[in-house]
């Protein structure tokens, strides 16, 4: 029995010896430098907005959700009051990853509409910048991590899209993924009357 309890005590002390070199599973993972990784990837630039702006009536919270990769706080009841697609996805998410050249395209062949993405309960900024770059999404991306917006906006699951009038109100949530081009003017036109 003593002998046991002397081997564990030297074991244990060997291992906590003195001037040893930490093995590299516990040298700590360097954090990526988000700002050099959106320039790399060409991340646009998340629009500057009230921070002190309330919501219409029906329409999106106050927030103060940082702009993927950044510190700068987006409030969404302070957008320009103008018609808006806003896609709720996650680098993680499949159906996200497929839908992701249609919201593309219609950024490329709808005017008259702007366009946000919202990273949600992402724990990679730096994965989803790169994912963000490499599918080509030229319009502002922000972050919700903590899934603030899960009750106002009635994320059920990923990729969510919410409508939004140019009154500001929200005109449609769309769960689940976008099946084409056509589907989302289709929705667009039913719902913010343009294409």
């Amino acid at each position: 029995m003593w002998c046991a309890a002397v081997c564990c005590a030297l074991l244990l002390a060997a291992c906590s010896a003195p001037g040893s070199e930490p093995s590299s599973a516990t040298t700590p993972i360097p954090t990526p430098d988000l700002a050099q990784l959106r320039e790399q990837w060409g991340l646009v630039d998340c629009p500057e907005t009230d921070p002190d702006a309330t919501p219409v009536d029906g329409g999106l919270p106050a927030t103060a959700l940082p702009c993927l990769g950044t510190e700068d706080p987006v409030n969404l009841a302070g957008l320009p009051r103008e018609p808006w697609v806003i896609n709720l996805w996650a680098q993680w998410c499949p159906p996200c990853r497929a839908e992701s050249p249609i919201l593309r395209e219609a950024l490329a062949s709808i005017d008259g509409v702007n366009f946000l993405g919202i990273d949600y309960n992402d724990p990679q900024p730096d994965w989803a910048i790169e994912f963000a770059g490499t599918v080509g999404w030229a319009y502002p991306q922000i972050q919700d991590m903590d899934k603030t917006l899960q009750v106002p906006l009635k994320v059920a699951g990923l990729p969510t899209t919410v409508f939004v009038d140019a009154d500001g109100t929200i005109a449609y949530i769309h769960p689940g993924e976008l099946d084409s081009l056509d589907e989302l003017e289709d929705l667009i036109a039913e719902h913010l009357g343009g294409r």
